[in-house]
């Protein structure tokens, strides 16, 4: 599973014009998820992603989490994470999941979210969907639950 996790002022998602998600301070987080991902890399990714100390103290050092500063998140489905570009000029997509299986791990990971307190506002799965924000720093992290960086 990967996830690329930028700290926000305010984040929206809007498909047809339609906001489906809107957050203020947190986190706007793309997610991908792999052909072999499970409920274990939701766990890793969702752990990663609200304990990062990646928020401003008051001396001005990046020392707070997400659950710190009492933050939103906003997740955005992202398959093109999974895009190879070594070879040619066309991305090939091979190793990210299978739409209908990624769609019920993706709703896991948000109700996951939600069960843990996490307000977590969401895009439309598979959707064309337009992403605005106000990044903060900027700051911008990317995590995978299956290899380092």
């Amino acid at each position: 599973m990967r996830a690329i996790i930028q700290r926000v002022q305010n984040a929206s998602v809007s498909v047809n014009e339609k906001v489906t998600g809107q957050i203020s301070r947190g986190l706007l987080v793309f997610l991908g998820i792999g052909e072999n991902d499970t409920n274990d890399d939701i766990k890793y990714i969702i752990d990663k992603t609200i304990n990062l100390r990646i928020f401003s103290d008051s001396d001005d050092k990046m020392n707070l989490s997400l659950r710190d500063i009492n933050g939103q998140i906003l997740l955005v489905s992202q398959f093109t994470l999974y895009g190879d570009c070594r070879k040619g000029r066309r991305p090939s997509f091979d190793s990210a999941m299978r739409p209908k299986e990624a769609e019920s791990l993706y709703e896991t990971f948000i109700a996951e979210l939600k069960k843990i307190g996490i307000c977590a506002e969401t895009g439309i799965f598979g959707a064309d969907m337009q992403v605005s924000l106000t990044n903060d720093g900027p700051v911008t992290i990317m995590l995978d639950s299956r290899k380092l960086f």
